[in-house]
């Protein structure tokens, strides 16, 4: 079976795992903000490629810490 080239309404916020809802997509349409999509008479159909950008353009990259840096004295993760 062949991935979709589009995602409907339903099927992106089942891609976002109910993070984002319907109701905040359809704002942010109204607002031009958020993933891009394409309509078709009634019909909002978002690409597949241009929510993968999308995603890559709200990335947050975080500087990685090397182990070496922990000494003895750190408490990172310890609780009082």
């Amino acid at each position: 079976m062949s991935v979709p080239a589009y995602l409907t309404l339903e099927e992106v916020v089942e891609r976002y795992r109910n993070q984002v809802s319907e109701g905040t997509l359809r704002n942010w349409r109204s607002k031009r903000i958020g993933p891009s999509f394409i309509k078709i008479g009634k019909a909002i159909l978002y690409p597949i490629e241009e929510l993968k950008r999308w995603d890559r353009s709200n990335l947050i990259s975080c500087k990685r810490r090397s182990t070496a840096s922990f000494g003895a004295n750190d408490t990172e993760g310890e609780v009082d």
